[in-house]
């Protein structure tokens, strides 16, 4: 009767000391995002392994970038390294819920001084010199019965878990860093090309104002106004050169190229954002790495109250030991050099100035500040989400419109030419209108830049790619 009652005083004990029990805590989710035609809902599995997102934007040159900066980036190598350093620390916990067994030797020749401590007066001291060999097989065990030694194996998981998903957002991260540098890059190749066209249609009407003033038709005025417009066209291919060379030379850290090795050849062709379907936006709790990393966090953190708890309980350790000890090799596996001990440690802690409720506290407060990081995280995602989803939807719009503009300066430049040609108006018509094809010309391929940039975004906001 007794017995059962200490039995079942333990497991309450037990009980006590070990960690709250985990729940991933309730959030207000919306029910939908704020979206405009032709944004579809989709299905997302997440038991399926997410794919390369990248190549849904089928651009050649970007797959292979993203191949290098994989195999190559040395921030995800060293991420690499430390998710390593993760699960082998995990693996050293779980040790602690085994046995730990040791086998030891001695071998030595000792000189026993005559004037050693004595246990008996009447008993004479004498200076020996003898050998000594001893063989013995150790057994430590730690009685788990508060959850320390559990309790720092589930944090060592948790850890682990939250490693992995934090190597998983470094590689959104990276690779989204990669294509927004990238989209950006072929943006300023559009409008270098943009400008490189306007430069070529301005010398044209440089050598049309020049024949004019030589033929007497015009004032020197017009040649000049021209000759301007030119200068400042080239100054502003110069300011878009050096923006190309930045966004190059990140392009080459991120691949793990140095900068003065890596070049990237002009590319004007125009691209076309994918299509990104949408989850509900509990989905991203799922999909993102990063509110993955967030809530491990919440678990490791859960996990170290019951290790601090545990330290209000007593330490029980059980350390067999069996082995042989003899003065002589050859005796030293007769029945008479036999030794053995069989123990049980037990330590109580009785007063420690507060040393234990302060580590009780400080992990309690951690768990808070897990928590508290963990719906930042979360409420963060949700404004990354709805900002790609307007910004989409407002470039969109913008873009469409721009082209339009583009395609009526065009036709204004050739009316003004024209006008000009006739005599009915002034040169400074033409330059406006030049101008003006300039400026809306190059707002579309800012605009068209900004749209794919903003569906990188949208894509790392939404947790990656996934098989649909």
């Amino acid at each position: 009767m007794r017995s059962g009652l200490a039995a079942l005083a333990l497991l309450a004990l037990a009980g006590c000391a070990s960690s709250p029990a985990y729940q991933r805590p309730a959030l207000d989710m919306p029910a939908a995002w704020k979206v405009e035609a032709p944004w579809r809902v989709s299905a997302p599995k997440d038991d399926e392994v997410r794919g390369p997102w990248w190549r849904q934007f089928k651009d050649p040159q970007l797959d292979a970038l993203q191949e290098r900066a994989l195999a190559a980036n040395p921030t995800l190598s060293l991420a690499s390294a430390r998710l390593a350093q993760a699960r082998a620390t995990v693996d050293a916990a779980s040790a602690g819920l085994f046995p730990q067994a040791a086998f030891n030797s001695r071998v030595s020749r000792l000189d026993i001084s005559a004037n050693r401590p004595l246990t008996n007066y009447n008993s004479n001291n004498f200076s020996t010199v003898q050998s000594d060999f001893a063989l013995s097989f150790t057994v430590n065990y730690e009685a788990d019965l508060w959850g320390r030694v559990r309790g720092t194996v589930n944090a060592a998981e948790a850890t682990a878990q939250q490693s992995t998903a934090d190597l998983e957002s470094l590689r959104l991260l990276m690779t989204s860093d990669l294509a927004a540098n990238y989209f950006n890059l072929r943006e300023l190749d559009i409008e270098l090309d943009v400008l490189s066209k306007s430069i070529q249609l301005q010398r044209k009407a440089l050598e049309l104002a020049a024949a004019r003033y030589e033929l007497g038709a015009t004032s020197g005025l017009d040649l000049a106004q021209q000759q301007a417009l030119l200068d400042s066209t080239l100054t502003q291919v110069e300011i878009l050169r050096r923006q190309r060379d930045q966004f190059e030379h990140a392009i080459a850290t991120l691949v793990g190229t140095p900068a003065p090795l890596f070049s990237l050849a002009p590319e004007a062709s125009l691209r076309v954002a994918p299509d990104l379907p949408l989850g509900v936006p509990s989905d991203v709790l799922e999909r993102r790495p990063d509110v993955a990393s967030a809530e491990r966090a919440m678990a490791a953190a859960n996990a170290q109250i019951g290790v601090a708890r545990a330290a209000y309980y007593p330490s029980i350790a059980l350390s067999p030991t069996v082995g042989y000890d003899s003065r002589a090799i050859s005796t030293l596996f007769n029945a008479p050099s036999l030794l053995w001990s069989l123990g049980v440690s037990l330590a109580q802690p009785i007063f420690d100035g507060g040393r234990i409720d302060a580590n009780v506290q400080f992990a309690r407060s951690g768990y808070e500040a897990a928590l508290a990081n963990y719906r930042r995280v979360v409420l963060t995602a949700m404004q990354e989400v709805e900002d790609g989803i307007t910004s989409t939807q407002a470039l969109d719009r913008a873009l469409a419109r721009a082209q339009q503009a583009s395609a009526s300066a065009e036709k204004v430049l050739k009316l003004a030419t024209d006008r000009y040609e006739g005599g009915v108006t002034t040169y400074l018509e033409v330059i406006t209108a030049q101008q003006a094809l300039l400026t809306s010309q190059r707002q579309a391929a800012q605009l068209l830049g900004q749209r794919m940039v903003v569906s990188v975004f949208l894509v790392k906001a939404l947790g990656g790619d996934w098989n649909r």
